[in-house]
């Protein structure tokens, strides 16, 4: 019988070499000098299994959608590392192949390429002006977000291997105004306990865990067969992290993810929220250190939205109507069931006594579902910790389950919400409902105010304004709109193109309405073309408005932040023209459109 020889592909400098061992298992050696692996993707294909093996131990494992028929863009693998070590990529495909020689035709293996650098320059049409995106690949949930020495650190859910869901890791940026954002290495990467899920940190200022004074101490869901809670620290001001050798800090034998902690002063000691994902609810637990924790009491068994898993907890005490009076707010994300499809962010009005959060009750002796955004896109909202002057600012994934890997860019997906503070007021109905306003460093990214209009009349009749052209349209507009007699009032947003969103006001009604339904691309999921209703639940009947629209999204704030509408749009060219009508007779009290340069 003839002895079997693994087939060989080099490149063309030779620094690559590739050994097909069978139709579903390759060896990728590095054998020259660079700082980086540049590995070939392909977004259609299945995810390949990568064993990373330095001097022959297996250092992690990864997994990479290598390209099989083109090449999509590729990922770096950041040999700085193993610098000095001998690096083999043991490569376990999933599809099936007839024969080495058909698997050694696929398109990646002569596309591993050694480089010194690595091009985070933008390629996409769509990537946000001035809202927070990674560089490059898949993100979602915010996490781990903490204000310390007048930097905001904005850590979340990264796949840096590719721009689909996998390879769970904390990436991190940093600001100092909320509008610019400074890119970081990796926070903290997958290990032998599970890749890194979504999480919190703190500031641990009395030193309780022992790893010294105000150091940044962080919780997060170490997730493989199960999902367990570990815990590490950053005493560098939260760019490199150590993981706590104790870990996990909780076990539990069910599903439960996304730990968020917060210092409670009136006992001591610290309170933990978790996520009892398939149970619907959320676990209380208290610790003195961080580190040894107890579970005190649960919430949310059959209140709420239930459809869907809950994730992404976070809880926090504000004053209603800035008064003296205070309530706690627990915030509930879940997907699916939110109220237009897909993932939404629900919240919770009531007391905690630091063992029990009890919620308020309705008019009919019912818990209310509160919903924090009436739109498709916001989701795993959470604050900051420790923010500065008492405030409780928040930040969301601003995309939905239902498509977020399908929508139109692939050098990156998704970005972040603007950031917004919140608090608590009382609505028309008598209920305790939360706030959310866009940040007040967001006033500095207003460049030119290019239009301003005081009152008009309002008719059947288009009113139209021009819309700025820099920076691909981006802008921020401002209406005050009394509807007077008007059954509605229209306001639309359109291009050359035909592409339109339509927000229509009914007053009777009290609602407000998104319509993106021919905003663009929209083909690319059946559950994208939508139209989304906000209830307006102030008593007057004017309207306020303040809508950001960037390049690929809009967010309304209507009425100073009682509601809120987030949703993802894709012009096929920026929006140009915006055109107020009212069904009846309705007056434009006033009007105002900033051109926006975020980067002054």
């Amino acid at each position: 019988m003839a002895a079997m020889t693994a087939a060989f592909t080099c490149n063309a400098d030779n620094d690559v070499k590739v050994e097909h061992l069978g139709v579903n298992n390759t060896l990728v050696r590095v054998e020259g000098d660079a700082r980086y692996l540049l590995m070939p993707v392909q977004e259609s294909n299945e995810d390949a299994r990568i064993n990373i093996l330095v001097d022959g131990k297996l250092d992690r494992t990864i997994f990479v959608r290598l390209a099989k028929s083109k090449v999509d863009y590729q990922v770096p693998l950041d040999l700085k590392q193993y610098e000095g070590h001998n690096v083999i990529l043991n490569v376990v495909t999933a599809q099936d192949r007839s024969s080495i020689r058909e698997a050694s035709n696929d398109a990646c293996w002569s596309n591993f390429v050694l480089a010194d650098t690595f091009d985070t320059a933008n390629r996409e049409k769509y990537r946000p002006a001035f809202h927070h995106t990674p560089l490059y690949g898949w993100m979602n949930d915010p996490n781990g977000m903490v204000y310390k020495d007048g930097v905001w650190h904005l850590y979340y859910q990264a796949n840096p291997f590719g721009s689909k869901w996998q390879n769970m890791t904390w990436g991190h940026s940093s600001s100092t105004d909320l509008v610019n954002w400074e890119h970081h290495p990796l926070a903290i990467e997958p290990d032998g306990l599970g890749t890194i899920f979504s999480g919190s940190s703190v500031l641990d200022h009395d030193n309780t865990a022992g790893f010294g004074p105000d150091a940044i101490v962080s919780l997060y869901t170490s997730a493989a067969e199960s999902q367990i809670q570990s815990l590490a620290h950053s005493s560098d001001g939260g760019m490199t992290f150590e993981k706590y050798p104790g870990n996990p800090v909780i076990t539990l034998d069910s599903e439960a993810r996304d730990p968020n902690m917060f210092w409670y002063a009136p006992t001591g000691e610290w309170i933990l929220m978790l996520a009892h994902a398939l149970d619907h609810e959320m676990l209380i637990y208290a610790s003195p250190d961080l580190k040894n924790w107890t579970l005190r009491s649960s919430f949310g068994k059959g209140l709420g939205a239930q459809d869907g898993v809950w994730e992404c907890p976070d809880m926090f005490e504000l004053a209603v109507d800035g008064i003296d009076r205070k309530k706690w707010v627990l915030i509930c994300n879940l997907n699916p069931g939110g109220p237009f499809g897909g993932s939404a962010t629900q919240y919770f009005v009531g007391d905690f006594d630091g063992t029990t959060f009890t919620p308020d009750l309705d008019a009919d002796g019912k818990v209310p579902t509160k919903w924090m955004d009436f739109g498709k896109d916001h989701y795993a909202t959470v604050s900051f910790s420790d923010a500065p002057d008492n405030r409780r600012t928040v930040i969301g994934w601003m995309s939905n389950w239902q498509y977020a890997a399908e929508v139109p860019t692939m050098q990156f997906r998704s970005a972040n919400t603007l950031p917004r503070d919140v608090s608590l007021f009382t609505g028309a109905d008598g209920q305790i409902y939360l706030a959310s306003t866009p940040s007040p460093e967001l006033v500095s990214m207003r460049d030119k105010l290019v239009k301003k209009a005081g009152r008009n009349t309002l008719s059947e009749k288009p009113r139209e304004y021009r819309l700025p052209a820099e920076n691909d349209g981006i802008c921020e507009i401002l209406l005050d709109i009394n509807p007077k007699s008007a059954s509605s009032v229209t306001a639309t947003l359109s291009n050359m193109a035909g592409n339109k969103v339509v927000m229509t006001y009914d007053p009777a009604a009290r609602t407000l309405a998104f319509d993106r339904r021919e905003s663009g691309i929209t083909d690319f999921s059946q559950d994208f073309p939508a139209v989304t209703v906000a209830p307006l639940l102030d008593s007057a009947d004017e309207l306020s408005l303040r809508i950001f629209i960037d390049r690929s999204s809009i967010e309304v704030f209507a009425d100073n932040g009682h509601s809120v509408m987030t949703n993802l749009v894709f012009p096929e060219q920026p929006y140009t023209t915006l055109s107020v009508t009212a069904d009846g007779k309705a007056e434009l009290t006033s009007m105002s459109i900033y051109s926006l340069s975020p980067s002054k």
